[in-house]
């Protein structure tokens, strides 16, 4: 059976400090609209929620607008940006550069399912 859903209908919305997360749910996918406002920082805003020092999500992503700085646990980092198609693994902080919303589309399911969740 085919599905398709509008992404500004999401099936849940879960906020945290400094942005918001939209989901949609279908039959093996699930799909993320990650918002970050300005001053976000995974580590400040989501941590807390999570309860893990660093994000232990896989983002399988599209960064639609905004730039974002990423810090993986062993040191490495690297800036996306609008047009980039990126994987990025667990374990890892990041943070908005600049004066720019952040919107990245997640196709992994992990966030979607967990992130900005407790053990998210």
């Amino acid at each position: 059976m085919m599905e398709v859903k509008p992404i500004d209908k999401p099936d849940e919305r879960r906020d945290f400090p400094r942005g918001h997360l939209e989901a949609l749910h279908l039959t093996g996918l699930d799909f993320a609209v990650g918002t970050f406002e300005p001053g976000w920082r995974w580590s400040e805003s989501v941590a807390p929620i999570a309860g893990t020092d660093s994000c232990e999500v896989h983002h399988n992503g599209f960064v639609v607008q905004g730039r974002l700085r990423v810090r993986m646990n062993d040191g490495a980092e690297t800036e996306i940006g609008p047009g980039d198609v990126f994987v990025c693994p667990a374990g890892h902080d990041a943070w908005v550069v600049g004066d720019e919303q952040v919107v990245v589309y997640d196709f992994a399911g992990g966030m979607a399912k967990d992130y900005a969740k407790e053990g998210g």
